[in-house]
């Protein structure tokens, strides 16, 4: 029986020292290391806005309820707060330009397009972007955003993703949603309407759901011809309400048998099964995505949001403080950021093989040693144990999952564990 893929990031070593400064941090990760990169890798921005109408019972991301009305949400101030973040990080990033923008959550197209428009003008001013900088922004179908889309292009943002998760409104319920079948089709016209490309976020083996009707919901969202489709299996994560009230979710079989359809029936659609869980038709492949999966670097501001930064002799990861409230008071105060740690050398391998091997097209032996400063020695060992094990290819300098590694990605991820070399 295949293995789902379930992905848990290593480790990292050496916390931030509390208290320091900017400076003492900065010159902290320039000063000299074990590694060394020749070059920084293409650097992404990150920004959480974490707030939702409602706390969905699988979700384990950093959000919360709307408490009372959606006019007391503090829009301006937290938009305020991402200012004053994104300021405070310019010396980690300066004379770095930014080939995509990713404005996740919760429930982002909760805010004003207006506050939407302050957020990326006031990034605009202080990060240089890249001609055609891709600028997704995640909507929920619900009719209260839907009505902002045209605003949201307006205001800068060129690609919607947007969480339909299900058009089976008894699964909807299931799974906690606060829109039906009904709305999350007429969010897709409309963002069909307003950008020239979008993804749809859909979901599989939910509770209580057949076959027949994953294939049904399947063909709902490809019915719009979606540029991009993004397909998850729903997982029980820990701290989630499902987690302690766990739903009756079809067989690890079944589950096998609607991905095997799903691929199917993509591909038939003309979408490429790119990634694990993405499928994109030509030329609308997700830029930011794409970054994460090939070890790229994100600065990532926002309450609770994570980010990965590379320097000459380094590759540090940071979080930012997780309470929206003391987020805001945090930023305000320039001490946003609550742990930042450097990547041991030892979990470099998995770190990179994590994201690298979710892709169909693997990666090339250069840019491992590019992005990880380490050289292609260090993973030889697992590389052909996976290759005894017929999980990938090796093609010259290049290494792809075969068919099997794809479907036993787990597994195959375990080889490039420290304990395991």
């Amino acid at each position: 029986m295949k293995a789902l893929p379930r992905i848990v990031a290593a480790p990292a070593t050496d916390a931030a020292v509390p208290g320091a400064t900017v400076a003492e941090r900065l010159a902290r990760f320039m000063r000299a290391g074990s590694l060394t990169l020749a070059s920084l890798p293409p650097l992404s921005l990150y920004v959480h806005i974490p707030w939702c109408l409602k706390k969905c019972p699988y979700c384990d991301f950093n959000s919360h309820a709307v408490r009372g009305p959606l006019e007391a949400l503090p829009q301006r101030r937290y938009v305020d707060a991402l200012i004053a973040d994104l300021e405070a990080s310019l010396p980690f990033v300066w004379g770095r330009r930014v080939h995509t923008v990713f404005i996740g959550g919760g429930t982002p197209s909760l805010f004003e397009p207006a506050e939407i428009a302050r957020l990326l003008a006031a990034i605009r001013a202080r990060l240089p972007l890249e001609p055609g900088c891709e600028v997704t922004l995640e909507a929920n179908p619900g009719t209260f955003e839907r009505e902002r889309f045209h605003a949201f292009r307006a205001a800068g943002v060129t690609r919607l993703s947007i969480g339909v998760q299900s058009f089976d409104d008894a699964r909807l319920a299931a799974l906690g949603r606060v829109h039906d079948a009904a709305q999350a089709r007429a969010a897709i016209d409309e963002a069909d309407d307003a950008f020239e490309t979008f993804n749809i976020d859909l979901m599989y083996a939910l509770p209580g759901q057949s076959l027949a009707e994953g294939e049904a919901d399947l063909a709902a969202a490809l019915a719009f011809q979606p540029p991009h489709l993004s397909v998850y299996q729903l997982t029980i994560e820990p701290n989630t309400y499902f987690a302690k009230h766990p739903p009756v979710l079809p067989d690890a079989d079944t589950a096998f048998v609607m991905l095997d359809r799903i691929t199917a029936a993509t591909g038939a659609a003309g979408l490429d099964r790119y990634e694990v869980s993405a499928y994109a038709r030509s030329g609308h492949r997700a830029r930011h995505n794409l970054n994460y999966w090939e070890f790229g670097d994100y600065l990532g501001i926002g309450a609770g949001a994570h980010g990965k930064l590379s320097f000459a002799h380094r590759i540090v990861r940071h979080v930012r403080v997780r309470d929206p409230a003391a987020y805001m008071a945090g930023a305000e105060a320039g001490a946003a950021v609550a742990s930042e740690a450097e990547v041991g050398r030892a979990d470099l391998p998995f770190e990179f093989m994590l994201n690298a091997l979710r892709l169909r097209e693997g990666f090339e032996l250069t840019r491992f040693g590019e992005r990880t400063g380490l050289p292609p020695t260090a993973i030889e060992r697992p590389l052909a144990e996976a290759e005894r094990r017929g999980l990938i290819v090796r093609e010259l300098h290049h290494v792809r999952p075969s068919e099997r590694g794809f479907d036993f990605l787990n597994d195959l991820l375990e080889l490039f564990l420290p304990a395991s070399r």
